[in-house]
């Protein structure tokens, strides 16, 4: 049976065997990573690693997942926080990519040999991430609208449109070097932010969102 998006599982034994993942992407890269050698980072039999994953793609997708998980966490606290919704939507944007950032940054060099090989995989995985993200979004949203700060809209099709607007800055769309300049990337997206955040004020003239039959149009 194929794992849920986001794991379940949170006992020390699969964290440790999570943490020596992410220690052998920095040191070694993805091809050359072997069960064998994820048994022997964290200091268990091979026996146990198969107890808790079919094969090295699940472990990979295993990391993933508990970034996104963290993610998630992060926006749930952001969108509770006190100040104006449209900064908290704002910061929300900002820390969704922030947290994949720092998480990635010290295996930056194998994230293509990570994509290329899990991709299909990870695709699957992405629109359960991304829903789960958004809902979040629009929570926040439907507060703005409430209280006057942003224009009456879908706010779930807007909270899709604000991640497709800052999906860009997300590990596999950055280089090596983007992601080693966490402040310079991180600034960046704060900028493109603010335009969005601010694109979503009342009284502002702004393009339609796109119905689903228009939708179903496009390629």
């Amino acid at each position: 049976m194929q794992r849920p998006a986001i794991a379940e599982e949170s006992s020390p034994t699969r964290v440790a065997l999570l943490d020596a993942a992410e220690r052998l992407l920095a040191r070694i890269g993805y091809r050359k990573v072997t069960m064998e050698d994820l048994a022997q980072e964290a200091g268990v039999s091979r026996r146990t690693v198969y107890g808790y994953f079919r094969n090295k793609e699940e472990v990979i997708l295993g990391t993933i997942d508990r970034i996104v998980e963290r993610v998630s966490a992060r926006l749930a606290v952001v969108a509770r926080s006190e100040g104006s919704a449209a900064e908290r939507l704002r910061d929300m944007l900002v820390e969704r990519v922030r947290i994949r950032v720092e998480n990635v940054r010290d295996y930056a060099h194998a994230l293509d040999e990570i994509f290329a090989a899990l991709r299909p995989a990870y695709l699957e995985r992405r629109k359960a991430y991304f829903e789960a993200e958004a809902e979040l979004l629009a929570g926040v949203l439907r507060q703005g609208q409430r209280a006057g700060e942003f224009a009456r809209r879908d706010a779930r099709e807007t909270a899709l449109l604000l991640l497709t607007a800052t999906n860009a800055f997300l590990p596999h769309g950055l280089s090596p070097a983007q992601l080693q300049d966490t402040a310079g990337t991180l600034n960046q997206l704060g900028a493109l932010a603010e335009l969005l955040v601010g694109g979503l004020r009342p009284g502002l003239d702004r393009p339609r969102l796109p119905s689903k039959e228009t939708k179903g149009r496009q390629t």
